[in-house]
């Protein structure tokens, strides 16, 4: 037992020396975790090697079409200026003066289908736009659209590290989808009102850098329904079926219907709402787009398949039974929370950090009260919760908001670090709340 935590605590320590210190990239750093792993409980070479490919396969084969199809959605979108769209409607809708709120809700449901790094590069020419506008500060417009942004990210399928969560776990993606998006709608107004408290209380005594400006090469852009249907449709088609086959019986005869209601049909039934758009107006780039959905979705895929890896062969050292001796059993929704505090907060990858949490919080899952269907859920929320704490520095996203939006390091620290901060606990208040009722 002894043996076996501390190779468990050196493994950790190695993946986030390698990550953090040398910059490896996670699929090797991952991979390098697990064979510590291995051999440091002398699994024989074959069984190593044979978990760490099970592992693998199973998590390309189970997230394999949904990370591709999402990667592929947001970038059809990018590429079509829906999300140019959805935002100017957003602010039609609620008024300028209220363009901090609007950005906010932009960023919820622009990141639905949307990496948030992305999303944020593609509206970050309407936050400089609005600055100059209604003279609300950069700093609170930013922290608006990131934070929403980065709510959904953290809690809602096909965004890589929850999907990724919830196929080591095995839990059902369609009630996660909308357990994930009331999750994340109270996370994104803590991220408004800080953003409003702070950005307007701060801004003043900071200068910004030299804007940047973001120009966009076509001018076709779509109506307002053909912007929100790539997003809206496939979300109520997973959810429909989620509800549909929780509380519907079966000889109802709806289950073959909602089999559309599948992740990966729901969301390429949105690929081909945009793509019927794309050809018809502006087909001339659609197969530099591909190529770029595919590039980054197959560096995704490597990433959570690793994470798939070292689960695998953690669970080949039956680290489950020595979990079952520690006392862990008043912990509950708090360790997933904590495992991924520490990992988000020392190496910065939110993904990173929900997919190794998942690998590691497996064997716990009995002793800590949560091996059943609605545990595991509130698990990976849990685990999307801590993944938000807190983004600074070492974080990619943290250096996509500031580039994007011309601002200095130190009001990005003073509000939007502290605003994921807040995030993450009001997170775990409302899966605590959750958890109660189920």
């Amino acid at each position: 037992m002894l043996q076996l935590l501390i190779v468990f605590i050196a493994a950790l320590f190695l993946l986030v020396v390698l990550t953090v210190k040398y910059r490896w990239q996670p699929f090797f750093a991952l991979c390098m975790a697990a064979i510590v792993v291995g051999l440091g409980v002398q699994l024989p070479a074959e069984t190593l090697i044979t978990a760490m490919k099970t592992g693998l396969g199973n998590t390309m084969q189970s997230l394999g079409l949904l990370i591709v199809l999402g990667t592929t959605l947001g970038a059809l979108l990018e590429y079509s200026h829906s999300t140019t769209v959805m935002a100017q409607f957003i602010l039609k809708l609620v008024g300028e003066k209220n363009a901090a709120f609007a950005m906010s809700i932009t960023g919820f449901l622009v990141g639905l289908p949307v990496f948030c790094d992305s999303g944020y590069v593609v509206l970050s020419g309407l936050n400089h736009q609005l600055t100059k506008k209604t003279g609300i500060p950069m700093i609170v417009l930013a922290v608006c659209l990131s934070t929403g942004l980065f709510a959904v990210h953290a809690f809602v399928p096909p965004h890589p590290g929850i999907s990724a969560a919830a196929g080591v776990l095995q839990v059902d993606l369609g009630k996660l989808l909308w357990m994930g998006m009331i999750v994340a709608l109270p996370t994104m107004f803590i991220g408004y009102f800080w953003a409003i408290y702070a950005g307007r209380k701060w801004a003043d005594k900071y200068e910004q850098v030299n804007e940047t400006t973001i120009t966009n090469a076509t001018t076709q852009y779509p109506s307002v329904i053909t912007a929100f249907l790539p997003v809206v449709v496939p979300i109520i088609l997973i959810a429909t079926k989620s509800i549909a086959t929780t509380y519907l019986a079966p000889a109802q005869g709806l289950h073959a219907w909602i089999a559309i209601g599948n992740p990966v049909v729901a969301l390429t039934i949105g690929v081909l709402f945009t793509l019927v758009h794309i050809l018809k107006h502006n087909a001339n780039g659609i197969q530099l787009v591909l190529q770029s959905a595919i590039n980054k979705a197959a560096n995704i895929l490597m990433i959570t398949s690793a994470g798939g890896a070292f689960g695998a062969v953690l669970a080949s050292t039956n680290m489950g039974t020595y979990a079952a001796q520690l006392p862990l059993h008043n912990l509950g929704l708090l360790f997933p929370f904590l495992v991924a505090v520490i990992l988000k907060t020392a190496q910065g990858s939110t993904t990173v950090a929900v997919i190794t949490t998942a690998s590691v919080v497996l064997p716990f899952l009995p002793v800590l009260g949560l091996a059943t269907a609605n545990g595991t859920i509130l698990c990976v929320l849990a685990m999307g919760a801590g993944s938000m704490i807190v983004s600074h520095p070492n974080d990619s996203y943290f250096w996509v908001v500031a580039k994007f939006s011309s601002l200095n390091i130190k009001p990005m620290l003073r509000v939007y670090t502290i605003a994921t901060l807040f995030m993450g606990l009001m997170a775990l208040a409302v899966i605590y709340i959750f958890s109660i009722f189920m």
